[in-house]
């Protein structure tokens, strides 16, 4: 039964691909700007610029090109940079793991705080209202904002972290672990806020059933009652907002990676919409629609595992 929900997530994924890679396309097209305009600079003349659109194929219809793109893709070849001329795959892959660790990081800090921090505020009383407050703040935070006061406290005052920089984990776990911790921070607070808040209000609810009430009566101590049965009565919903938390922080890397120097997918995705690197910028979409169906597919899968009537649907 978990194999053809499996199945059947996959196969919806398909669609989903096709559709954001068509959208990307078309957006991007239809951006001002123009790669051979960005490959030969402000001073080439207008033959230089017809014979570089030539080219690099930018003279034909955007369906002819999107169709040579297309062709491409679904071999695993995703064509090269408009500007530098090298594999987009190369280049996202050696971005891919910066953003990951970010993306991975943020999440787990955030949901293991803000499940903490749910479950203690769903008892009502002083700390639900901090939890209501703090969820508040912490979404009116702009992360651009946030991060510099991070970096002007711990990196230039207090002088613990680094302001910038990315280390990979190969060369040197600890300078990995050190360089992602004002990023990591900066990304899951308003993550944080957002899961104490689900959390709170589904694990309050849950508290609220009979079921909690019988297992008091039967003599169960409350950490069980709580955190045995209450919370995974309420892990749907925490799910659901887990995985919509994944994939906002997608977009999040973007302002993040550019504050902090972090070589990653979404200021590779800036450097190629500013150049109109058509392929680098579909390259990305790949890539972040991936990571959003293989969220999904664990997502359902979590579902499945935790309420098996939905294994059905």
């Amino acid at each position: 039964m978990m194999l053809k929900l499996v199945a059947r997530r996959l196969a919806w994924s398909v669609p989903l691909a096709l559709v954001a890679s068509v959208v990307s396309f078309v957006l991007v097209a239809l951006l001002p700007g123009d790669a051979a305009r960005s490959l030969l600079g402000p001073n080439a003349t207008p033959e230089q610029l017809d014979a570089a659109r030539q080219q690099l194929g930018l003279d034909q219809p955007l369906w002819v090109q999107y169709g040579k793109w297309l062709s491409g893709a679904v071999r695993g070849d995703l064509g090269s940079s408009l500007i530098n001329r090298q594999p987009v795959a190369e280049q996202l892959n050696d971005r891919l793991g910066p953003s990951l660790s970010l993306i991975i990081g943020a999440v787990l800090v955030a949901t293991l705080v803000g499940v903490l921090l749910g479950v203690r505020a769903a008892r009502r009383g002083a700390l639900g209202r901090i939890v209501q407050t703090g969820a508040i703040v912490g979404l009116a935070l702009p992360d651009f904002w946030l991060g510099l006061m991070l970096v002007v406290l711990f990196a230039v005052k207090l002088a613990v972290f680094p302001p910038t920089g990315y280390v990979p984990l190969g060369e040197n776990p600890a300078g990995w672990l050190n360089s992602l911790v004002l990023p990591v921070v900066t990304l899951a607070v308003p993550a944080t806020a957002v899961i104490a808040k689900q959390t709170r209000d589904a694990v309050a609810s849950a508290l609220d059933q009979t079921f909690v009430r019988t297992l008091r009566a039967a003599g169960v101590t409350e950490f069980s009652v709580v955190y045995r049965h209450a919370l995974k009565n309420a892990a749907i919903p925490v799910l659901t907002v887990i995985g919509m938390v994944f994939v906002g922080a997608l977009g999040g890397t973007v302002a993040v990676e550019f504050i902090f120097a972090i070589p990653g997918l979404g200021g590779t995705a800036v450097q190629a919409t500013s150049a109109h690197d058509l392929p680098l910028i579909q390259g990305v979409v790949v890539y972040f629609t991936l990571i959003v169906i293989a969220v999904n597919l664990l997502v359902d899968v979590a579902y499945g595992y935790l309420n098996p009537r939905t294994r059905r649907s």
